[in-house]
């Protein structure tokens, strides 16, 4: 039986190709290991999305590849989006790696592994998940078709390409036939769901129809692009529960001239009414966001304008990333290049005002009890760390609570909790009834 280890590395998207083959190779009798040291085969799922990404994913690559140096016995694989985009340097730079493989390779690799039966209309219903049994990212489209300045997702990811509504829901029954509580649907652009296979936006007819089967406690899409933002997304929330209401929607920037360079359909202002409409019809909607900090030509002005923007919206949550200068874009071609020393600058300055916003928004929870679904127990610390709908799952806030009995039966069930402090980022808590025996 070969021992085969996997890394997977970057987006949850990644994670879910990771899983994709990792139930391949268990259909093919593979054993599946933790320990890299211990595997025949070490397979690395790279991620080659920013500067940063990159460098994670070489150096993943040379562990992999001085494990190999030691036992003549071990081969490496590495797939992924650094792979796609770098084959060639790749071979010619470490060439102690075995076999090099791109983002939609599967097929490829179990044929490498010597098995040339493949059912290509079944790969996700064989997922072997890698998060907790209560929750799964659902990939609900590949690719990206926006022409976005600074990225490079289309160059490695390919154009925008769809999976069928009956595909998907088929692969939601098998996740809650497996005590999936939360299910998670990523792709790079949720507002464009549908466009490609049935001609218009199907986004909202997929989600009503998930939530319709009853089979989730939450429902959390992400990713939506602001131009084509479906509004009916906000009232499904009135009509099904399960939806949750939570809008990830990367705005990157909200000056009107860094929006133009970064070839965004949107404007400040229209960003602003988009913001404005989802809090009108859900107050309780959390809105999370994604900044490039430092993209050519981002003046001090488009900085302040920045801030400003931040400041009147309140994000509930925001995520921030220094501009990377990846080849192949029309960014990289631009002048007016921002110094890493200066965007580095703003981007901590960003960061201290969504710390302060969030901590006034944490410190109105105080003394309120709040629906959690515990996702882990920490036996260092004593205590249970779980989320409310607020939260997606490793990017957002926690909420801790101490209690030194652990339950394993406690993992992956939604509970309530009496919030007694805040911090910005996590608050603490305590279990309105407890499960003790």
């Amino acid at each position: 039986m070969k021992k085969i280890h996997i890394t997977s590395l970057g987006c949850a998207k990644n994670l879910v190709d990771s899983e994709v083959l990792a139930g391949q190779l268990l259909h093919r009798n593979c054993e599946l290991i933790a320990n890299p040291n211990e595997a025949d085969l070490i397979i690395i799922n790279t991620c080659g999305f920013i500067e940063d990404a990159k460098k994670e994913s070489i150096q993943a690559i040379f562990e992999a590849v001085k494990l190999r140096m030691e036992d003549k016995n071990k081969k490496v694989l590495v797939t992924g989006c650094l792979s796609q985009r770098y084959r060639a340097q790749l071979k010619t730079e470490i060439p102690e790696i075995d076999a090099i493989f791109g983002t939609e390779d599967v097929k490829d690799i179990i044929s490498y592994l010597g098995d040339n039966h493949f059912d290509a209309d079944t790969i996700y219903h064989m997922r072997k998940l890698s998060t907790p049994h209560h929750y799964a990212y659902v990939k609900i489209a590949e690719g990206c078709s926006h022409t976005c300045a600074f990225c490079a997702i289309p160059q490695i990811r390919g154009a925008y390409r769809s999976r069928k509504i009956e595909e998907i829901l088929y692969e939601a029954e098998i996740l809650a036939n497996k005590g999936v509580q939360e299910i998670i649907l990523v792709c790079q652009d949720s507002s464009n769901y549908g466009k490609d296979i049935y001609g218009k936006q199907k986004i909202t007819d997929l989600l009503e129809r998930l939530a319709g089967m009853q089979l989730f406690k939450w429902i959390r899409p992400l990713y939506w692009y602001p131009s084509n933002f479906p509004k009916r997304f906000i009232y499904l929330m009135n009509k099904f529960s399960s939806i949750i209401p939570y809008v990830d929607m990367p705005i990157q920037h909200a000056s009107d001239q860094v929006l133009r360079l970064m070839r965004r359909g949107e404007t400040k202002n229209s960003l602003r009414n988009l913001c404005k409409f989802i809090r009108e019809i859900r107050p309780d909607c959390v809105l999370r966001t994604t900044l490039i900090i430092g993209h050519p030509g981002e003046t001090e002005d488009d900085f302040k304008q920045l801030q400003e923007f931040i400041t009147e919206i309140r994000f509930d949550r925001i995520g921030t990333f220094i501009y990377s200068d990846e080849e192949g874009t029309a960014s990289y071609a631009m002048e007016n290049k921002v110094k890493h020393p200066v965007a580095l600058r703003r981007r901590e300055q960003i960061m201290a005002l969504q710390q302060k916003i969030s901590g006034e928004k944490n410190k109105k929870l105080q003394n309120t009890i709040q629906t959690v679904l515990i996702d882990e127990y920490d036996s260092s610390n004593k205590c249970y760390i779980g989320r409310t709908y607020r939260d997606a799952p490793e990017i957002d806030n926690e909420i801790i609570i101490h209690d030194e009995y652990y339950r394993p039966e406690s993992i992956g069930k939604f509970t309530k909790v009496k919030i007694f402090d805040s911090s910005e980022y996590e608050l603490y808590g305590e279990f309105v009834v407890t499960n003790r025996k």
